[in-house]
């Protein structure tokens, strides 16, 4: 086997680079739904581990998700309106003088 392979670098643990990362196609769409958010971090993970993606990226990635998901949970305890659609207001809007 030769040593300068990308069969021979995976195998050594080194990183194989990707022209194009599954998980950057799917974010470029942007995340709508639950079924896109996990296949999302589904694509980072494999992408980190085939060797297309950074762990910097798929860290930097994976905080952003989290704190998305935090978001979501915080319109569905806290928003305001019917179940179907919550809205959650950040900030008490300005009073007019």
């Amino acid at each position: 086997m030769v040593s300068g392979t990308s069969e021979a670098k995976a195998q050594e643990g080194q990183a194989v680079a990707q022209a194009d990362p599954k998980s950057v196609k799917l974010a470029s769409k942007g995340v709508h739904t639950s079924r896109e958010f996990a296949a999302l971090m589904s694509a980072i993970m494999s992408d980190v581990l085939s060797g297309a993606l950074g762990p910097n990226v798929a860290t930097a990635a994976c905080n952003a998700g989290g704190k998305l998901l935090k978001v979501v949970e915080m319109q569905y305890r806290y928003g305001k309106g019917n179940n179907e659609e919550k809205v959650l207001e950040l900030v008490a809007p300005v009073a007019e003088e």
